[in-house]
């Protein structure tokens, strides 16, 4: 068991009760979904799980999803307060399920996650800062401490400004219809 609420099930134990009617409901972020996902899941992002258009169905019998189980297993009581019917985890996430040969749908052409592309831009910066700091000026430096400003403030707050900016740039755009 995660805990006292959710029980874990197998890759092919959840492939069982879906085939018997049960929802999978991944609940990564949007981005993340879009990248790669269970073919058949559904995404309800725990960010908004609250929000009245992603609601699950009280009685449907659920199996919760993220990458690799622990973004479920932590939030476990707050999943299973969005439903009254049972409720599992899919051990492993879908980093499992597609370990386990089960179907899985890619999209290469989808960005990466807005948090790893924070990830590899901060740390770029860092770098350049430094490298600039020994081979210009010291002043480069403050670069990297701005950099890492940033970072603190959006560890404290839950507010990221480079990923907002990053959210903007043209290939984190939807394609136009």
């Amino acid at each position: 068991m995660a805990n006292d609420t959710l029980s874990l099930l197998s890759p092919d134990q959840a492939k069982k009760r879906i085939e018997n009617g049960a929802v999978l409901v991944d609940i990564r972020e949007a981005d993340e979904f879009a990248r790669r996902h269970v073919t058949g899941a559904v995404s309800r992002p725990l960010s908004a799980l609250e929000q009245a258009h992603l609601a699950i169905d009280p009685d449907d019998e659920v199996i919760f999803t993220c990458r690799s189980g622990m973004r479920t297993a932590d939030a476990c009581d707050r999943l299973a307060a969005r439903v009254q019917g049972p409720a599992f985890i899919l051990e492993g996430g879908v980093d499992a399920w597609e370990k386990a040969g089960l179907p899985v749908k890619v999209d290469a052409k989808a960005p990466i996650e807005i948090m790893r592309q924070v990830q590899i831009a901060a740390g770029l910066l860092v770098l350049l800062g430094v490298l600039l700091g020994f081979a210009i000026s010291p002043l480069w430096f403050g670069l990297s401490a701005f950099v890492g400003a940033g970072l603190t403030f959006a560890g404290a707050t839950g507010f990221c400004g480079m990923a907002r900016l990053l959210m903007l740039m043209p290939w984190n755009r939807p394609a136009a219809v």
